[in-house]
């Protein structure tokens, strides 16, 4: 392998991005009653399982979602809790607007923008069900 850096200056992104670092966490959320601080920016994980994981029903889907910024037990342990489809929309509707500006959507905003953008779906055909908590649980192995 020939040594490129004694012929061209390297582009050291290592270097650039800890000159402008963002701070790393930012708007915190509390659900059943645990406390989870949301970072800064949304996780390049987390962007590119949103568009897999919006026409899929499988739970381990979401949950790869969800490890990203709540970590990998946050949707059984909501499951755990009776958490709806709903619910879970209108958290993550929250989370990925608040991660990125802390304050810019209340929680009533993602609501209502949750509700909107699921009554714009409701005509459109071939689209997976939304998992239940029931899904949910029965895809993670764990008895009820």
């Amino acid at each position: 392998m020939t040594d490129h850096t004694t012929e061209h200056e390297v582009a050291d992104f290592d270097a650039f991005f800890a000159e402008h670092a963002e701070p790393r966490f930012g708007a915190v959320l509390r659900l059943y009653r645990r406390e989870y601080v949301l970072p800064t920016s949304l996780p390049l994980l987390f962007t590119l399982q949103m568009e897999r994981v919006k026409d899929s029903d499988n739970p381990d889907d979401i949950r790869r979602l969800l490890s990203s910024l709540f970590g990998p037990a946050a949707l059984d342990e909501w499951a755990e809790h009776g958490m709806t489809d709903r619910q879970l929309g209108v958290v993550l509707v929250w989370a990925a607007a608040n991660a990125r500006e802390p304050g810019c959507l209340s929680m009533r905003e993602a609501a209502e923008l949750y509700d909107e953008r699921e009554a714009d779906r409701e005509g459109d055909e071939g689209k997976a069900p939304r998992p239940t908590p029931a899904t949910i649980r029965a895809g993670s192995g764990k008895q009820s």
